[in-house]
């Protein structure tokens, strides 16, 4: 079972605004990161899942970790934006790892629904009904 890690999107105001980046004008995205993974090897075939108005709403297909000039590192996805079933989660700093079993299932259908309100997410989970 592949690792996956979570990380803000904090330039995004919206799911839309996160949604235009991946434009699928290019093969690959790329995001900077100062340290490697320590647990890297084990993302092979995870992915990156963003957050969003504190909740998980959308992924991304992990390819690789790349080194960059400076010391610091890329992290490389797939021009991809893939909708996730929206859990709660509260902000973080930078990454954090998420286990395959701990990861949000994805959206049945071609993905162009629309999600619950990451707040809304968090008040359901906490009555627990998400």
């Amino acid at each position: 079972m592949p690792l996956h890690m979570t990380k803000i999107a904090y330039d995004a105001a919206s799911l839309a605004d996160l949604q235009s980046w991946f434009d699928g004008a290019s093969a690959e995205k790329r995001l900077t990161t100062r340290y490697l993974p320590k647990r890297h090897e084990e993302m092979a075939g995870g992915s990156l899942f963003w957050i969003h108005s504190h909740a998980i709403v959308a992924r991304s297909p992990l390819l690789r970790f790349e080194q960059k000039d400076d010391g610091r590192w890329w992290i490389v996805l797939e021009n991809r934006l893939i909708l996730v079933e929206p859990r709660h989660k509260r902000a973080h700093q930078g990454w954090r790892y998420l286990t395959e079993a701990d990861a949000p299932a994805d959206l049945a259908g071609d993905g162009t629904g629309e999600t619950l309100p990451g707040r809304l997410v968090g008040k359901l989970a906490k009555l627990g009904l998400v």
